[in-house]
């Protein structure tokens, strides 16, 4: 009994010891982010739904601004790779998929961890700390509730191969997760070679039209009543487009392909300090917050999607995780598989 009410004092007293050494590094952290004045930030995340209102929020609790430029992943980082090479780095911390990783090649991204990082799952930050997740991108189809009434819509991969689908569907050419490469290796992943590629074959010959634009714009075309069925789209936008009165909704295919949207800091950052609170803040559960409140997914277990339907649970809906590294050593034979079977 005295031995179990001594360790009980002393987790107490080790808890009050991180949290007031955590309060003072905080402190540490706040002023001379504060001394730094700014914090330059490349963001993919849409402007008016999220980075205006969480610039406008740290702006707010902390007295810094933050500068930010809003851009696609792959033009992010070839930004941020010219002007490193330059030995101009503006950027202070950015955002993405698996585009740090090249980054971090070329030696232009700081490795270190928020406090947060603490609390989070061990998958959604990286070991060495070049990235700390943000929030969570799942793939699924979309589909446009006028062309294809509700109980109608195709459930499983072999669904798809319906004749009736036949040149109905469509999905992004580009090369990302959430576009043909991304159902590619997903169905590799899930099938494994032999039968993945058998199922690839037959996929093809339902002639899926292919677009070089984003997921959101492909759903889009879906919306436009242009194609019944967008393959490979975040599975929350049809929620935002629905909210607005799109007749659009999404299909809980599974397992689902789940990618993390990452944040780093660049090396050198002009204003490191200021960087590294910004994403104290993004990782808190008042940034969480932020995310969930913008329609995004929060990388946080403990804050929950508005839809907590949309996040995988492992039972009723399960999801195949990519790491920005997988995403990167993936990806481009995925492409290569697409450009092969549907080209």
């Amino acid at each position: 009994m005295m031995a179990r009410i001594f360790r009980s004092l002393l987790a107490v007293a080790c808890l009050l010891a991180i949290t007031k050494h955590a309060a003072a590094l905080d402190a540490e952290l706040v002023a001379a982010a504060k001394r730094d004045g700014r914090v330059v930030w490349y963001t993919t995340l849409i402007v008016d739904q999220f980075a205006r209102p969480v610039a406008a929020a740290f702006e707010k609790k902390y007295g810094i601004p933050v500068e930010f430029i809003r851009a696609d992943p792959n033009d992010i980082a070839l930004r941020i790779l010219n002007e490193g090479k330059a030995g101009k780095m503006p950027a202070d911390i950015f955002d993405g998929f698996a585009q740090v990783v090249a980054l971090d090649r070329a030696g232009f991204v700081l490795h270190w961890l928020p406090e947060s990082a603490q609390r989070y799952p061990k998958e959604t930050y990286s070991p060495d700390g070049k990235w700390m997740g943000s929030n969570l991108y799942v793939l699924t189809p979309g589909y446009n509730t006028d062309l294809v009434p509700k109980g109608t819509e195709p459930q499983t991969f072999e669904d798809l191969l319906n004749p009736v689908w036949k040149g109905k569907m469509v999905w992004s050419n580009t090369v990302s997760p959430s576009a043909a490469a991304g159902f590619v290796g997903l169905v590799l992943t899930h099938m494994g070679p032999q039968k993945g590629m058998d199922y690839l074959r037959a996929l093809a010959k339902q002639d899926i039209a292919s677009q070089k634009i984003a997921a959101r714009a492909v759903l889009d075309q879906v919306i436009a009543g242009e194609y019944s069925i967008a393959l490979q789209i975040f599975n929350y936008h049809p929620l935002i487009s629905a909210a607005r009165g799109a007749h659009v909704d999404w299909i809980r295919m599974q397992p689902a392909l789940a990618a993390l949207g990452v944040f780093s800091i660049t090396k050198p950052a002009p204003h490191e300090n200021a960087a590294k609170l910004f994403l104290e803040f993004i990782t808190s559960p008042e940034g969480q917050t932020l995310f969930r409140d913008a329609d995004y997914m929060p990388a946080d277990p403990l804050i929950l999607p508005r839809d907590p339907t949309i996040r995988p649970d492992g039972v009723a809906f399960r999801a195949i995780y990519l790491t920005p590294e997988e995403i990167d050593a993936k990806v481009p034979g995925w492409m290569k598989i697409y450009e092969d079977i549907f080209r």
